[in-house]
């Protein structure tokens, strides 16, 4: 069984930061052969991949909305995933939520939709006031 549990979350103003943690309790041996990504969903929308990066960090994917703004990475000793978010803008207020999939769920046609994970968080709360 897989869990996802994600931290650091929390209010800042724009321009502000914050990087979000998902740990996974997981084999270590699975983690590392996982795509992981990053969802977010605000209320009345739909759910949106943010970003994802390949179990071997060689690719990563970000949606057009944060690219130049945020920075996914994992670290595979410690089974766990961060996103980085930099200047941030009022439009990024959602509940933040990570994902794992199998290898082939990172893929630049695939790695946005949410139904190539497999194994979900249950989400942290950012919130960005103007």
């Amino acid at each position: 069984q897989v869990q996802l549990v994600e931290s650091g979350g929390g209010s800042v103003q724009a321009g502000g930061s914050l990087r979000v943690s998902c740990v996974a309790r997981a084999e270590h041996s699975r983690f590392i052969r996982f795509c992981l990504g990053w969802f977010r969903q605000a209320p009345g929308k739909e759910r949106e991949g943010v970003s994802a990066i390949q179990a071997g960090e060689v690719v990563s994917y970000y949606t057009d909305s944060v690219k130049g703004r945020f920075s996914i990475s994992r670290d595979n000793a410690k089974n766990t995933l961060y996103l980085q978010m930099n200047n941030l803008k009022p439009e990024d207020t959602a509940m933040y939520y990570c994902a794992a999939g199998p290898p082939s769920a990172c893929a630049s046609n695939s790695w946005s939709s949410a139904g190539v994970f497999t194994y979900w968080g249950q989400g942290t709360q950012v919130t960005v006031s103007s």
